[in-house]
C-alpha cells in the first residue's frame, strides 16, 4: 500500500476547482485524507474532481462558498463538520488577481483581491481554529491538534508593479500566518505557508502558453522549469503530516529559485 501519512484526517482546501488548489486536494487525498473541494463558481469542475477522487477510493465532497463572505464560510464549515465531525487540515488556497496600473486601479479591484486573498484566509482559519481548539489533539491521528496551511506567493517577498493589490494581499498573508502561528502554538495547532513561484495554472496562462512567453518567464527561474500543481501538492502533504511536526510559523518557498534574484547571478 502507498504511504499515507494523512490517513484518518479531514481536510478542506479552498479554491480547489482548478490549478494549485486542485493539485493540493488530489495530493492530500492520495495521502489518505478525506478532502472537501471548495469552489466559488466552477461547480462542474469541483464536482468532477471530487468524483474522480472518490473513484480512487478517497472520501471527498465539493462544497461551494465565497470565502470572502462570512455567512458562506460558516455554512461550508457547518456542512463539513456535520458530515465528518471535525477538521484536521485547512489549506487556505483561494486567491485571485485583478491587475491594473496603480493610478488606474479601482477600489473594487482592490477590495475584491483583499477580500478573497486575505479576508478569506482570516475567515476560514478562524472557523478551523475554533474547531481544532474545541477538539484538541487526537494522538491516534496526529501529533498536532490541527494544521493550517496558507498558500501565499513569492510576492509576499518580491514587490510586483502593476499588481499592488495582489502583492499587498500576500504581504498580509505572511504576517497573518506568523501571528496565527504565535497565538495558536499553545493549542498545538501548526500554522505555515507555502509560497509558490511560477506554477503552470489557468490564472497565469499568458505567461507560459507560447514559447516566447515561456522563454521570458524562465529567465526568472534559475532551476530552468516552470512549476506544476503537484509540486505544491507534495509540499502541502509534508506540511500537513507529522513528518513536519516541528515546523511552525514558516514560509516554504517552492519557486525554482525565483526569490534568489536571478538578475544578480552574474554580478548584477
Amino acid at each position: 500500500m502507498a504511504y499515507q501519512p494523512l490517513r484518518g484526517q479531514k481536510a478542506l482546501v479552498t479554491g480547489a476547482s482548478s490549478g494549485i488548489g486542485e493539485g493540493i486536494a488530489r495530493a492530500l487525498g492520495a495521502a489518505g485524507a478525506s478532502v472537501v473541494v471548495n469552489y466559488g463558481t466552477n461547480a462542474d469542475a469541483a464536482h468532477r474532481i471530487a468524483d474522480e477522487m472518490k473513484a480512487d477510493g478517497v472520501d471527498a465532497m465539493a462544497l461551494r462558498a465565497d470565502v470572502s463572505r462570512e455567512d458562506e464560510v460558516r455554512e461550508m464549515f457547518r456542512e463539513m463538520l456535520t458530515a465528518w465531525g471535525t477538521i484536521d487540515i485547512l489549506v487556505n488556497n483561494a486567491g485571485l488577481q485583478r491587475d491594473a496600473p496603480f493610478a488606474e486601479m479601482t477600489l473594487e479591484q482592490w477590495n475584491v483581491v483583499l477580500g478573497v486573498n486575505l479576508t478569506g484566509m482570516f475567515l476560514c482559519a478562524r472557523e478551523a481554529a475554533r474547531e481544532m481548539i474545541r477538539r484538541g489533539v487526537r494522538p491516534e491521528v496526529s501529533r498536532a491538534a490541527g494544521k493550517i496551511i496558507c498558500i501565499s506567493s513569492v510576492h509576499e517577498q518580491i514587490p510586483w508593479a502593476g499588481h499592488v493589490n495582489y502583492a499587498a494581499s500576500k504581504g498580509g498573508v505572511k504576517l497573518l500566518m506568523q501571528s496565527l502561528a504565535q497565538e495558536l502554538a499553545p493549542y498545538r495547532i501548526r500554522v505555515n505557508s507555502i509560497a509558490p513561484g511560477a506554477i503552470q495554472t489557468p490564472i497565469n496562462r499568458a505567461a507560459w502558453e507560447t514559447p516566447e512567453a515561456l522563454a521570458a518567464l524562465l529567465k526568472l527561474i534559475p532551476y530552468g522549469r516552470i512549476g506544476l500543481p503537484e509540486d505544491i501538492g507534495k509540499a502541502a502533504v509534508w506540511l500537513a503530516s507529522d513528518d513536519s511536526d516541528y515546523v511552525h510559523g514558516q514560509t516554504l518557498f517552492v519557486d525554482g529559485g525565483m526569490t534568489l534574484y536571478p538578475e544578480f547571478a552574474h554580478g548584477g
